[in-house]
């Protein structure tokens, strides 16, 4: 099994990124993959988005849904993504694996307007 498909099998997924400074932030998410990659959503405006942007090295390791970490980090770059056709196979592959919480969630951006503000963000290990 490859490290990509290793994490996409766990429910949360601890995202770190970096600071202008260096300074490392752990971010709980929802990850789901494709073809070897990984794929979160998140705010646009959300810290994590705004450090990717900044430096697209990260790290991921398995976490609880509070973020206590529960394997190993693994070294990862990511990068925002912007193409629609890409948008939309890791928007499947997340309402796929999180179900009625994903249609949850999207319904609660929908209804307050952020879901045009979202970022997508593409991890490869």
């Amino acid at each position: 099994m490859s490290d990509a498909a290793a994490i996409d099998r766990e429910r949360y997924v601890s995202l770190a990124t970096y600071r202008r400074d260096g300074r490392e932030v752990a971010t709980p998410v929802w990850i789901a993959g494709v073809d070897g990659l990984l794929y979160v959503v998140s705010f646009g405006e959300a810290g994590k988005v705004k450090r990717v942007r900044s430096t697209p090295r990260v790290r991921v390791a398995p976490c609880d849904a509070r973020g206590a970490v529960t394997g190993a980090w693994q070294e990862a770059v990511a990068r925002i993504v912007t193409d629609e056709r890409t948008i939309e196979r890791a928007r499947a592959a997340l309402r796929e694996k999180y179900g009625w919480q994903f249609a949850l969630l999207s319904f609660g951006s929908w209804l307050t307007g952020r879901s045009k503000r979202r970022a997508w963000i593409e991890v490869a290990l």
